[in-house]
């Protein structure tokens, strides 16, 4: 525990965090990638030139900084992000480097505000978040390798089978390489894959849900084509997977990871709602619970724009249809009628309130909702106003904004 006189002088700098952060952090990230360009590797840079990175870096410093009289408030902040920080083979060797860089960032953007004092205080308050970090992900490493068919670090796998999923997502089907078996996860997690981008001329990775159910003799990921939009690039590595990527060839592959999966020891019902790209983990879970659970009662909830971006929706109403108690309901925003795609249950937004019937959300359901940060914060709160508890409410966001909450 730090004592008083630091904790008083980070909880002083809080304000300034606040105001300025994100020019700390791009400071950060810029000086850190000049003196070890090597760490560009491990970073996402798609992130890095849009900002999503700095920013929430930002946010991640100026809670650090608000919480720092009882850090324990943010454990489940930082258990997604050493499940992160693990898929990406970030290794305790690492937080020096990064430790210098922030220090030095501080003392270069703040100025003579960075007194001696400050400085030292936020060495200590770093060394207390790199060492409750270590231990969360040293803990995941060893899991990780202990596992039957485990590994840390990376992993090479073929792919087996390349198979497009609507206009704009395509699924892999990945086997390893030294023909060795795959690990247990659990059902909603995600994997890191690695490839080389010609257009940068090194490695960039990246993290995918895995859309199939634990069990087999493969994983499987379904990316989404990310396209350029008025405020990000185009994806730099979802281009490279669906435009290069050919079956018989290989990619690094990352243990599973992740705190976003389903619940195996519960029998209460199980609701899922996802939008766009989110459908991913929902999939898994839906797989598994026709294979362990067809007793559980399940619903299945998806937005998507229109039906040409509409993803497994024969997959859905054919594992749905199989389970005892199940139902799939599917919204599009936009009518766009055309022989031989999905036909959805109804047009518009998921709206919660227009569900035909009581029993399409039983109360005492876990809740598992994956999409767009606004679409999770709506329809959270959508769940909440229906009694839903909060506790049984789960959430995670892609990127690296982090878990959601409403």
């Amino acid at each position: 525990m730090l004592d008083a006189a630091t904790r008083a002088q980070i909880k002083a700098t809080a304000p300034v965090l606040q105001t300025h952060g994100e020019a700390l952090t791009r400071h950060f990230y810029a000086r850190m990638f000049t003196h070890n360009p090597e760490l560009r590797e491990v970073f996402n840079q798609g992130h890095q030139r849009s900002g999503t990175q700095q920013q929430a870096l930002a946010m991640a410093v100026g809670a650090y900084a608000t919480h720092i009289d009882a850090p324990e408030a943010l454990t489940p902040a930082l258990r997604h992000i050493a499940s992160k920080h693990v898929s990406l083979g970030v290794r305790e060797e690492h937080y020096a480097i990064v430790g210098r860089h922030l220090l030095a960032s501080i003392g270069e953007v703040m100025g003579e505000a960075a007194t001696p004092a400050l400085l030292q205080a936020w060495a200590a308050a770093y060394d207390q978040l790199a060492r409750l970090l270590i231990g969360m992900e040293q803990a995941l490493y060893n899991d990780a390798a202990s596992r039957p068919g485990g590994w840390t670090g990376w992993r090479t796998f073929r792919v087996r089978h390349k198979q497009p999923e609507g206009s704009e997502i395509t699924s892999f089907e990945l086997v390893p390489a030294d023909g060795g078996p795959v690990p247990a996860y659990r059902a909603g997690q995600f994997v890191s894959v690695r490839a080389v981008v010609p257009e940068l001329g090194y490695r960039q990775p990246r993290q995918y849900s895995l859309s199939a159910a634990p069990g087999q003799d493969h994983l499987r990921i379904s990316v989404k084509r990310e396209q350029a939009g008025p405020t990000c690039p185009a994806g730099m590595v979802s281009q490279h997977l669906h435009d290069r990527l050919h079956e018989g060839d290989c990619l690094e592959v990352s243990p599973p990871a992740g705190a976003f999966y389903l619940d195996e020891s519960s029998s209460s019902p199980v609701v899922l709602i996802s939008a766009g790209v989110g459908i991913t983990p929902m999939m898994a879970m839906l797989a598994h619970l026709q294979a362990t659970a067809p007793h559980r009662v399940v619903r299945f909830l998806h937005a998507a724009r229109h039906a040409g971006v509409q993803a497994f929706a024969d997959e859905v109403r054919r594992r749905t249809g199989a389970l005892r108690d199940a139902k799939a309901w599917f919204v599009h925003e936009q009518a766009a009628p055309q022989a031989g795609l999905p036909v959805p249950d109804a047009y518009g937004r998921l709206n919660l309130e227009a569900l035909p019937g009581a029993d399409w959300l039983p109360h005492d359901a876990d809740c598992h909702v994956c999409g767009p940060a606004a679409f999770m914060v709506e329809q959270m709160g959508a769940l909440r106003a229906r009694g839903i508890p909060a506790e049984r409410i789960h959430a995670e966001a892609f990127g690296t904004g982090g878990v959601a909450t409403a």
